[in-house]
């Protein structure tokens, strides 16, 4: 495959990544994507190239970038799940930078999270924190994209509000469910980050979308657009994780972790400044209501199975 202008893609058999190498490749560039998945089945057939992410081969992974103009990263965890911690991934990442800068890649477009500090009290926005500086503290170009709760298609916490709400007769909300949320179309935060690989200043991007509202409202939104019956109560923050857990067990996957609930209750999920992204969630939950909850997105079954 020809190397000149290639773009190397973590995880675009994923989420976020599958939606950038679908934007890259509608420009026609050439794609090359770094798994953890390597022999799961390609979407793109040979339209795009396959590499595995393999952290303990640093060599390996200087290979497999050596012709990239671009990287664009979207790796992380969304959970610690065995010796897989959030320091893992920091250190994981940290190799991903390294490997990169030996391979020559001009620019990396690092997907991170609105609000990451190296000083969170939060273990998931800390560790992102700390890899937003070893990105900036490197020799690359950078491109640091930050969005907040992205949605579309297969995304994980819209579409299992949407199941939940479809299944169970009561949802609970934790706390006041007035912390706020500023949800954003995942093509808009590919459209952000392969745009930002074409600049060439270092920057720092809040990708975050056209409405904001609070986490209650959110639901609500859900439930009217899908139809739903069930009966919205307020519980607090030690039981709804105690329920979610409980819930875990029965769809074997974790519902809800505390960073998660903790960031939304902090209101690090919105972002100061105008929005980047485009697309309305009202309105996307509109055209979408007959497919979103259908099926459970289960993110064991999508990294760990």
């Amino acid at each position: 495959m020809e190397t000149a202008g290639l773009s190397a893609v973590t995880g675009a058999f994923g989420y976020t990544g599958k939606h950038i190498a679908q934007r890259l490749l509608s420009m026609g560039k050439t794609v090359k994507t770094l798994t953890g998945h390597p022999n799961h089945p390609n979407p793109f057939g040979e339209r795009v190239s396959v590499a595995p992410l393999n952290f303990g081969d640093s060599e390996e992974l200087v290979r497999s970038l050596q012709g990239a103009e671009v990287l664009y990263n979207t790796y992380w965890i969304r959970f610690p799940r065995g010796q897989v911690t959030f320091d893992k991934a920091v250190e994981n990442t940290k190799t991903l930078i390294k490997a990169a800068e030996d391979a020559g890649v001009r620019r990396i477009v690092h997907v991170s999270i609105t609000n990451a500090s190296a000083d969170s009290p939060l273990p998931y926005f800390k560790g992102k924190g700390i890899v937003e500086q070893a990105i900036r503290s490197s020799r690359l170009s950078y491109a640091i994209v930050r969005p907040t709760v992205i949605f579309g298609m297969e995304d994980i916490l819209i579409n299992n509000i949407a199941w939940f709400l479809r299944r169970v007769p009561v949802f609970a909300i934790f706390g006041s469910g007035a912390y706020r949320i500023q949800p954003i179309f995942v093509e808009d935060v590919a459209e952000i980050a392969v745009s930002a690989a074409h600049q060439s200043d270092n920057v720092t991007l809040d990708a975050t979308g056209p409405e904001t509202m609070t986490f209650e409202g959110l639901v609500r939104l859900i439930g009217d657009k899908i139809g739903s019956r069930a009966r919205l109560i307020h519980v607090r923050p030690g039981l709804a994780l105690f329920l979610s857990r409980l819930m875990g067990y029965a769809v074997r996957d974790v519902v809800l972790t505390r960073d998660e609930m903790e960031g939304l209750m902090a209101n690090l999920l919105i972002a100061e400044g105008p929005p980047m992204g485009q697309t309305q969630l009202s309105d996307w939950l509109e055209q979408n209501a007959d497919d979103i909850g259908v099926s459970y997105a289960s993110e064991m079954s999508r990294h760990y199975r």
